[in-house]
């Protein structure tokens, strides 16, 4: 079971998860997450032209103020699957409907698995009717809905969060998946907030692309865009009245930190890595610049395998950030590798190389910092490191 409490559920949501068969190893593949009441709905999705059945769908009915819930597969990409692909993304809302009420309009769904397969739409269809039986406001359901839509990861992503906002107890639900083909802008992930607050879909719109653009915009394994990202957040209202003003500055620092706690996990369960790496980068002009410097740095393939065998080769990490594409003034960065400097001023500083190696495979943490002197932006951003077992998943990933 996930560390959720009793009490951490928001008010009207339900939720389960079972086996369909869309998975080849037989285990846990399809997720329901349900409201008893209509939703306003927000959605963020993978920016590749090659996007999958399901982001078309689902960007096409968000924002919402009448979405009843979510059915996620896993197993199955439905991308690049052509219209077939699209008509069974449309019959995925239309069992939801016929089972549990509205119209496909008031349904979204999500799929991540292998790409360019027909998606079995018979188990599916098959697999939502054994599911209904199964939702619950249970902490249960949760857990099984977030080991559902797993496919290379290792373990759940799940978080709860609960403030006092207006005389009401806010509740927030987060579930994601994902383990590689992560970036550059979200990954091979789905994220899915559940909320009882009350907010307004267009503000509910605003506040997600907020979070997700300093939490899942800010991870990488490998550096390769999906097809699927999707990052879909539900308010349906339950706790009481429309937050407007600070209440809706306090709730949307509540998204923001989530989301966050969710996107770390995912590097944090890179496919094979040993250590989830930290960068930060201050400084900067922009945010953008910021980001720019932090990924090519985080989606560095010499940087990767360097922390994989705690070789603290300050050089790798100053030249990244000097490809990134952000001019900055010289004589360039400060760079402090788990709290210690290695570089500063265009030179190298003298330090503990063995030391530092040491802490490097000590730790499952490392810390990457980068200073710059040209404004005040910045931004925190993670990855992990490269191994061998990395590439012995991915290689055999379909056969």
């Amino acid at each position: 079971m996930s560390g959720l409490e009793t009490g951490s559920i928001p008010r009207g949501f339900t939720a389960c998860g079972v086996k369909a068969g869309i998975k080849p190893s037989g285990s846990l593949d399809l997720a329901l997450l349900v409201s008893d009441r209509p939703c306003a709905a927000a959605g963020v999705y993978t920016t590749n032209l090659v996007y999958a059945a399901p982001v078309a769908w689902d960007r096409g009915l968000t924002p919402s103020t009448s979405v009843l819930g979510v059915v996620v597969n896993a197993g199955n990409a439905n991308a690049a699957t052509g219209d077939e692909g699209l008509a069974h993304a449309r019959r995925t809302a239309q069992a939801a409907a016929k089972l549990l009420g509205g119209t496909s309009d008031d349904w979204l769904v999500a799929s991540t698995g292998v790409i360019g397969q027909r998606l079995p739409i018979e188990r599916l269809e098959a697999g939502l009717t054994d599911a209904v039986p199964h939702l619950t406001s249970e902490l249960s359901g949760f857990d099984d809905a977030s080991r559902a839509i797993m496919t290379t990861d290792t373990r759940p992503k799940i978080v709860s969060r609960r403030i006092n906002i207006a005389d009401s107890e806010i509740r927030l639900l987060g579930l994601a998946k994902g383990a590689a083909m992560i970036g550059p802008k979200m990954a091979t992930m789905l994220g899915f907030l559940l909320t009882d607050a009350r907010v307004e879909p267009e503000a509910l719109q605003s506040i997600l692309r907020g979070a997700v653009e300093r939490s899942f915009n800010c991870i990488s394994v490998e550096g390769h865009m999906s097809t699927n990202d999707t990052v879909l957040l539900l308010a349906n209202g339950a706790a009481g009245e429309a937050l407007c003003g600070a209440d809706l500055d306090a709730f949307a620092a509540l998204v923001n930190d989530a989301c966050i706690e969710l996107a770390r996990m995912i590097p944090d369960d890179g496919e094979g890595a040993t250590h989830l790496i930290t960068i930060d980068v201050d400084g900067c002009r922009t945010f953008e610049d910021a980001r720019a410097i932090a990924r090519a740095v985080a989606d560095s393939a010499l940087v990767k395998t360097a922390i994989h065998g705690a070789d603290p080769n300050w050089g790798r990490i100053v030249s990244a950030a000097g490809y990134a594409g952000v001019g900055y003034a010289p004589p360039g960065p400060a760079l402090t590798l788990n709290g210690v400097e290695l570089y500063r001023d265009g030179r190298p500083v003298p330090f503990d190389a063995d030391a530092v190696a040491r802490s490097i495979r000590e730790r499952h943490e490392t810390s990457i910092h980068l200073r710059f002197r040209d404004g005040s932006a910045s931004v925190r951003f993670w990855t992990c490191d490269l191994t061998a077992e990395y590439v012995r998943l991915n290689a055999d990933y379909t056969t």
